[in-house]
């Protein structure tokens, strides 16, 4: 028994289809990944989502599906991993002992338990392949015929040393790639295709709806979409896979954001996403092997706090300091959840004052709760004046021009690397991390050297009667301003935030200013 003819038997799949004809392009997929014969109808479905104008006449050892969200692909998947467990004896490959495996891999265990309970549902659902059920756990379904389905970590390491006659990866696109992650995607591919050798018929099968055109997706969609040979790509939107989703649905979303929309559900690649910043820019400013350095007299240190609630992200902290033209790196550090916020702030406070640091500055969202937390240790909590995303564009430029040193910190390196560019429909930029991945360490390192670099610069403010306003509309008296203690108007010094700087060098301008001024 073929997979369609197991779809077309009352004692088998037919029950799950409630409608067959809503799945007539997922009947079409199944005819080529497995080399059956076509209908017309099937052919031209075929030709339409793989760009190949010859049916495939033999099985694919290795598909990648590219479509809509909402198109069924999770419970296809499942469908395929019941029929290959089932319906085939992998016994003649497996040495004493040996179990074939089944292996199912996403982005992180939570979703690849997705498929897993589709399985669980399709085979609590067909009597014969209940039968075969010798065990059932959270994580897996061991069945009497030596064939395991289980969840697997998406890691390079733990998927070795398995026999697999089938892989399952899903949403692969969101997966981190070979240029930002300790797990990337190729690397995980690769390590799993070796255990499939020696198992004739073993399939491997990557699924997701597409992203941006990068990672291990749009590689393999790029080199065999439209070509004929052993991979077979797939790509179809949504409703041509699912009839059954709504199309004002869809159109609804169109018109809110075409750009998103067209890759949701019209299973197009991104163009208006592409990598922030290259692994080439961060190995040259990285000092691999140095993790952190101590406090120096002498140096002024700047700091930048990304803060939590301590259930979700992390508080991260990070201190840096400038030498000539460029900004060192001294420490980050992260508190990863779950954490105490009060307990978190302590650790960092005095973390803080072994630089001697009293004012911070830290993430504008965080609302009030750091801002009190920080002053019941004597620390200063500044809002930054620049968000996160305007932050990343003016860290680039020093990165790319070498004017900022890293610690060799592979997590901070990462979170770098995952970093995306997105321009909206207005034209804008926008910086922030990829689906599934996190920026704490990035945002507080990127902040805490931008602090470090803030160029000083000259303004001039009027004078009033007794006094000036400045900048922030305070108003200082002549007799602050004959006492250096602020800056005379025509010098008077800020950061890149506007923050006043009155160090002890510009005093003799300040009252040599003050006296010129006095006199005209």
């Amino acid at each position: 028994m073929n997979i369609i003819e197991a779809m077309d038997d009352p004692r088998v799949f037919k029950p799950l289809f409630c409608d067959p004809s809503t799945w007539s392009a997922w009947r079409s997929f199944l005819a080529a990944l497995f080399g059956l014969p076509m209908s017309d109808d099937e052919l031209a479905t075929y030709r339409a989502c793989t760009a190949r104008e010859a049916a495939p006449t033999v099985p694919s050892r290795e598909s990648w599906i590219v479509c809509g969200r909402r198109a069924g692909k999770s419970f296809m998947l499942a469908l395929i991993a019941c029929f290959l467990a089932a319906f085939r004896d992998w016994r003649p490959y497996l040495g004493p002992g040996e179990r074939a495996t089944i292996m199912i891999i996403a982005a992180d265990r939570r979703q690849a338990r997705t498929i897993l309970r589709f399985i669980k549902g399709i085979m609590s659902a067909v009597p014969m392949l209940t039968a075969t059920i010798e065990a059932e756990r959270t994580e897996s379904v061991e069945l009497a015929n030596n064939v395991v389905i289980e969840v697997h970590t998406a890691s390079f390491r733990t998927v070795r040393g398995y026999t697999v006659c089938a892989a399952l990866l899903d949403e692969v696109a969101f997966w981190t790639t070979d240029e930002v992650g300790s797990n990337p995607d190729h690397e995980i591919i690769s390590a799993i295709k070796p255990a499939m050798t020696t198992v004739p018929g073993a399939m491997m099968l990557c699924a997701s709806s597409p992203y941006s055109r990068r990672g291990a997706l749009w590689e393999n969609y790029h080199r065999h979409f439209g070509h004929d040979g052993p991979v077979l790509v797939w790509q179809s939107e949504t409703r041509r896979m699912n009839p059954t989703v709504s199309q004002s649905d869809i159109d609804a979303e169109y018109e809110k954001d075409p750009v998103s929309a067209a890759a949701e559900y019209g299973a197009q690649f991104r163009t208006d996403i592409e990598g922030y910043i290259s692994r080439e820019a961060i190995d040259a400013v990285t000092d691999w092997g140095v993790h952190e350095r101590g406090p120096i007299d002498g140096n002024r240190y700047a700091a930048f706090v990304d803060p939590s609630g301590g259930s979700g992200d992390s508080f991260t902290l990070a201190v840096s300091h400038k030498e000539g033209e460029a900004a060192i790196l001294d420490c980050v550090r992260e508190i990863r959840p779950p954490f105490s916020p009060e307990a978190a702030t302590l650790e960092f406070a005095d973390l803080l004052k072994t630089y001697g640091i009293a004012k911070v500055r830290g993430d504008r969202y965080a609302g009030q709760f750091p801002r009190e937390l920080f002053a019941k240790q004597g620390i200063k909590y500044e809002l930054s004046a620049n968000p996160k995303s305007t932050i990343y564009v003016n860290f680039l430029p020093l990165v790319n021009s070498g004017r900022v040193r890293l610690l060799g910190n592979q997590r901070l390196v990462t979170q770098l690397l995952n970093l995306e560019r997105r321009t909206s429909r207005a034209g804008r930029d926008s910086i922030d991390h990829a689906p599934s991945a996190h920026d704490d360490m990035a945002n507080a390192a990127a902040g805490a050297l931008l602090a470090a670099v803030a160029k000083q610069k000259q303004l001039s403010y009027g004078l009033t009667d007794g006094g000036a306003i400045l900048h922030d509309g305070t108003r200082v008296t002549e007799q602050e301003l004959r006492g250096g203690v602020r800056p005379h108007p025509r010098f008077f010094y800020v950061d890149e935030h506007g923050n006043a700087l009155t160090t002890p060098e510009h005093t003799a301008t300040v009252r040599h200013g003050w006296q010129q001024r006095k006199k005209a």
